[in-house]
């Protein structure tokens, strides 16, 4: 498998994710910039996860089926939204009860666009993609419970 790069304009591997793309602040996810997309790339997926939340790994995005392009764009809405540990669709930002949490911001370059029904969850969507990615990358970010607003 190659590797993507994935990086943030809004925060660098290892630090801090601005309170703006939290539970705290606008909950959108920040924007993600993509580098070495195979020009075999039909689509791409992303999952963000929690590693460290209490009850074992909690889903913050599952999406798929979004375009190969460099950029995700902040606030995206792009491809399919499935379901976030929460219960709903779409990206909800890192929020942890206690401490500071890993938060996994993961794309995944796909041969083929895939056909799940919207709201499908994390485990379904590994499930259909296993025989389909042919890059992946990963970047991490940090968020504590004491992070503040600023004003």
């Amino acid at each position: 498998m190659n590797n993507l790069t994935i990086t943030s304009p809004a925060f660098s591997e290892g630090t801090d994710i601005p309170v703006k793309y939290s539970c705290k602040g606008e909950n959108v996810n920040p924007a993600l910039k993509i580098e070495s997309i195979p020009s075999e790339a039909k689509s791409l997926a992303v999952i963000v996860e929690d590693p460290d939340a209490p009850h074992g790994i909690f889903d913050h995005w599952v999406a798929w089926n979004l375009q190969p392009h460099d950029m995700i764009a902040e606030n995206s809405k792009e491809g399919v939204q499935g379901k976030n540990g929460k219960g709903g669709t779409g990206y909800t930002g890192p929020c942890p009860p206690s401490g500071t949490h890993r938060y996994q911001f993961k794309v995944y370059a796909l041969d083929a666009m895939l056909e799940l029904p919207f709201a499908t969850n994390k485990k379904n969507l590994m499930n259909a993609m296993k025989e389909h990615v042919i890059a992946g990358g990963e970047l991490t970010g940090m968020f504590s419970s004491q992070s503040k607003v600023s004003v």
